[in-house]
């Protein structure tokens, strides 16, 4: 099995859980992880080091081609070197609802450089979906959503 935490498009409710996640998904449960979360005007977050809580879902995979098909659509490859891939997939420790420690899990981030570079705005709340940002109320966001749309 293969452990990934997930904070945005990816999120079970969102538009890209159903096809990217939920037909390898074994359990998902509330989770937390420390960082800075971003929203981008593309539509989509971006988690970065840092010390807030944020939350999200642990997502229990059933095997690698699950991560594999995360991997294209974060647009990451572990061929590539890190400026030619938009996230970063690194193990971070993840956290219980109540802050007591998982282990670890799969996370997807991005640099902070790229982050202001892509003009984020921080999530205060620590917690990012698609109806609490305006600027995603207009996108027709459906499972066949893509990189460029999420």
């Amino acid at each position: 099995m293969v452990t990934v935490f997930v904070y945005g498009t990816l999120k079970p409710g969102e538009a890209a859980y159903r096809r990217y996640c939920q037909p390898q998904v074994v359990s998902a449960q509330p989770a937390l992880v420390q960082g800075d979360l971003f929203h981008l005007p593309q539509g989509y977050p971006a988690l970065t080091v840092g010390d807030r809580w944020i939350q999200g879902f642990r997502l229990q995979l059933q095997d690698d081609r699950a991560i594999a098909a995360i991997d294209e659509f974060e647009d990451y490859d572990p061929s590539r070197s890190a400026t030619e891939n938009l996230y970063v997939r690194q193990q971070w420790s993840i956290f219980s609802p109540t802050r007591h420690p998982w282990g670890t899990a799969w996370v997807y981030w991005m640099e902070r450089q790229r982050i202001h570079t892509l003009g984020g705005v921080v999530v205060t709340s620590g917690n990012w979906s698609r109806q609490q940002w305006p600027s995603l109320a207009s996108l027709e966001l459906t499972d066949d959503v893509d990189r460029e749309a999420r």
